[in-house]
């Protein structure tokens, strides 16, 4: 009897902990959903675990729901990390090749990768969770592909390093450990949200994906198929949901089913919609100011796709083109409407991107060292692999 090959996710938000579990696609396509779990997060506040113990409780919780759900035993998984300490620097650097003969090799990449990390000066505090080469170039001509095997005497190359905080991602691995589920490797939140909210043609021409969850925003940029930026900053739906609260002088459930549209007719539609609106400004006019630092604003062709808790508010697609002068979308998991487990609820997206991971992608993702029995460093030309044709 062949052997099954199933993944598991685990997405650990601030209002809710997410457990996804998937078996490889024996045609190709996308993992089939096996079975999914739920539970309400407990321990966290924007993004950070405060009480592991708490946090791990949740897990366990949720861990159980998807085991029974799926008729398997989970004992190993992939991690997503986010919050506010999660970030990314871009940095550049160019080597001399090693061989006598100039044939790039693995080494010389690694070398490179590694020099642009010293390069960028991260803080002490910081853990590279990610290093993603977006380009290289090559005797000062630009490498369409991957440079191991061509021949050079200059390897330059430009690299994405996604960064959070070590504690942060010692609790959070400690939390899964304490729920009695070993961590196979983590990866961005916002990273593994990308396998399942954006096409491959979106990334190519340039795009942003934004998720805007109960207490954070999550952006990340893509050009060339490639992640160029990432940031979480401290805002999200709760915002708009206290706003309501105080506004009407109601209770926070209730103020959560008014912008959710529920109980709607008892309030004045026009004050319910500004209230709304005033928070949904802060929201887009930091994703403006993200992308005039990073020099995409007006110049990303497949614009915004929004997901999140948030992305359900009417109006939300037409107010974000208005606000950044640029298409606007709220993302579709149309990989999900195959299985039996179908929705368009894009809370799922991060947790299914990590079973993408595990299943197809595990060695295609770039990952740096983590921590005893996760997994170290990837070979770096298995990253390009899946932006060939």
């Amino acid at each position: 009897m062949a052997r099954r090959h199933i993944s598991t996710g685990i997405d650990i938000g601030t209002s809710s902990v997410r457990v996804l579990v998937a078996e490889h696609s024996k045609d190709g396509g996308q993992p089939t959903i096996l079975g999914t779990g739920l539970a309400e997060s407990r321990g966290l506040r924007h993004g950070y675990i405060v009480s592991v113990a708490e946090a791990a409780e949740s897990i366990r919780e949720a861990v159980l729901k998807a085991q029974e759900a799926a008729n398997v035993e989970i004992k190993h998984a992939y991690l997503a990390i986010g919050g506010l300490s999660v970030e990314s620097t871009q940095s550049s650097v160019s080597v001399f090749v090693s061989r006598a003969d100039g044939e790039i090799i693995s080494t010389d990449i690694t070398q490179a990768i590694e020099a642009a990390q010293e390069a960028a000066h991260l803080s002490p505090n910081d853990q590279v969770i990610q290093d993603i080469p977006v380009s290289f170039t090559l005797d000062g001509k630009d490498v369409l592909g991957h440079p191991e095997g061509m021949k050079g005497s200059r390897l330059e190359a430009k690299v994405l390093f996604i960064t959070c905080l070590s504690q942060h991602l010692h609790d959070f691995i400690s939390a899964a450990e304490e729920a009695g589920i070993q961590i196979d490797d983590v990866m961005a939140s916002p990273i593994a949200a990308s396998f399942v909210t954006l096409t491959k043609r979106q990334k190519t021409a340039g795009c942003m994906l934004a998720n805007i969850g109960a207490e954070t925003l999550s952006v990340a940029v893509f050009e060339n198929n490639m992640p160029v930026s990432l940031k979480i900053y401290p805002i999200g739906g709760m915002e708009i949901t206290n706003d309501i609260a105080l506004g009407f002088k109601i209770p926070l459930d209730e103020a959560e089913k008014v912008k959710r549209g529920m109980n709607i007719a008892m309030y004045p539609k026009k004050k319910v919609t500004d209230i709304i609106e005033a928070r949904l400004s802060d929201i887009f006019d930091i994703i403006a100011a993200h992308l005039k630092q990073h020099g995409k604003n007006n110049l990303l062709p497949a614009g915004i796709i929004i997901t999140g808790g948030s992305a359900a508010l009417t109006g939300i697609e037409e107010f974000a083109k208005n606000s950044l002068k640029l298409p606007s979308k709220v993302a579709f998991m149309d990989s999900m409407q195959h299985t039996k487990y179908k929705t368009t609820d894009t809370g799922w997206s991060v947790a299914y991107g990590l079973c993408i991971m595990g299943i197809d992608g595990t060695e295609q993702i770039g990952m740096t060292h983590l921590k005893k029995g996760v997994k170290g460093v990837k070979h770096v030309g298995e990253w390009f692999k899946q932006f060939l044709p």
